[in-house]
């Protein structure tokens, strides 16, 4: 959700610290989980000169995880919760793989780019996870043979309300 971003982003810089080259990481010098290359591909897209990532004004990160990440992984269209998950998803293991992730729980086609339908996808799936073990557990009574066609109906008719009301 849209207020959610600073809130969001907060916890984020909380996992990613500060200044580090480690020689291990792939993705070289980086602050604030901003690597070198990042921040030069940023400052020329913003006309300016590039400089060492260390010397990185918090007003860059924010702009930088807020276009590139955020807004990337339509976090301001997400459910609360969801937003963030996916957003720190997105930050520690790419926007396509944290994109694709969430549209294969929510059972969407995984193209890695979180659009209306993953959007809408998500709004429904917890609510369609409940009706579904529900009529799992109607299902497994003895009793569902007796009243099953009826019951079925009303969870079909559940459903269709509960996109109605999700889409």
């Amino acid at each position: 959700m849209k207020e959610n971003y600073a809130q969001a982003l907060k916890q984020v810089l909380k996992y990613e610290g500060g200044y580090v080259d480690h020689p291990k990481d792939p993705g070289g010098p980086t602050n604030k989980g901003i690597t070198q290359a990042v921040y030069d591909s940023w400052r020329k897209t913003q006309n300016l000169s590039t400089q060492s990532v260390r010397a990185i004004a918090d007003s860059e990160v924010a702009a930088i995880y807020k276009n590139l990440y955020w807004d990337r992984i339509s976090g301001d269209n997400l459910p609360s919760g969801v937003d963030f998950a996916v957003f720190d998803f997105a930050v520690n293991s790419g926007v396509s793989r944290a994109a694709k992730t969430l549209q294969a729980v929510v059972g969407v086609t995984q193209d890695g780019q979180i659009g209306p339908a993953t959007i809408e996808a998500t709004k429904t799936y917890v609510a369609m996870a409940v009706t579904n073990k529900r009529l799992a557990f109607m299902q497994s009574l003895s009793i569902w043979s007796t009243f099953g066609k009826g019951w079925s109906a009303r969870i079909a008719d559940v459903k269709a309300q509960i996109k109605a009301l999700c889409g």
